[in-house]
């Protein structure tokens, strides 16, 4: 009422409400939010009291079990009781082990070369493009060239790779915390070479080479009881791109294998 101070105000009715939301939903307000939480699994007011103690308060439901963040993984090539003990069945081992790669197994390439090799060269991986021989494109002509000029015949070679498929980007922090250089070191055994090239800052680690030392004209492997003269050294797809790289590749081999510059 007029001059008295005092409001009178029309019942709140159903399409008063009704328009009220519909304000908000133009305005793009769809959704309430409330800061505090809402137990929407808790028994009703009027069921049984929970029992006291610690679980006192909490909703009587079990939660399904966590699963790992990590699953545990197999160790690369499993266990090492299990490896071949010769070069030929460790080649069939390679093809197939299942732990070497995730269980993948299509597109692998077997290393080439005899046991007791005049010199083992060891990559990264296979070339995108190999099939039934391993180093079959521009990287394995590099390497073809290298041997020729080192003196190497192509049959007293031995070629591997450090992993049995071609795989881009792979983890190699991963794989070399997952035993690949035990791997490794068991083939190198098997292959018993005289001398070892290692090409690729990648897997030198795997060697117990500090890769800071690529420059280094030589090292030793040592794996049991055998102590195998290593030189390391750039990737070969690192090679085929920067032609100073390689003449510094060959002036570390000309120290490494002992002969001269002349």
């Amino acid at each position: 009422m007029e001059g008295t101070g005092q409001h009178s105000y029309a019942p709140f009715r159903a399409a008063d409400f009704s328009a009220a939301l519909e304000w908000w939903r133009d305005a793009g307000v769809d959704l309430d939010f409330a800061d505090s939480p809402t137990r929407w699994l808790a028994p009703p007011a009027d069921s049984a009291a929970p029992p006291a103690g610690p679980a006192a308060g909490m909703a009587h439901y079990s939660a399904p079990p966590q699963e790992p963040a990590t699953p545990l993984r197999t160790a690369i090539g499993g266990d090492p009781a299990h490896w071949p003990h010769d070069l030929a069945a460790f080649r069939d081992w390679w093809l197939a082990e299942p732990s070497l790669d995730d269980g993948q197994v299509r597109t692998r390439v077997a290393p080439r070369g005899p046991a007791g090799a005049e010199l083992m060269i060891v990559v990264p991986q296979p070339e995108a493009d190999d099939r039934e021989t391993l180093l079959s494109g521009p990287e394995g002509r590099l390497l073809g060239a290298m041997l020729s000029a080192m003196g190497v015949a192509p049959e007293a070679a031995y070629l591997a790779t450090a992993l049995p498929r071609h795989t881009p980007l792979a983890d190699w922090p991963a794989l070399a915390a997952g035993g690949l250089g035990r791997v490794l070191a068991h083939h190198v055994g098997l292959v018993a070479p005289r001398r070892l090239i290692v090409l690729g800052s990648n897997i030198l680690p795997l060697f117990g080479h500090d890769p800071a030392q690529t420059t280094k004209p030589s090292s030793f492997f040592y794996h049991e009881d055998r102590s195998i003269p290593l030189l390391g050294g750039r990737e070969p797809a690192a090679l085929l791109v920067r032609p100073a790289w390689k003449a510094g590749f060959w002036q570390r081999w000309l120290e490494f294998s002992g002969q001269s510059a002349s």
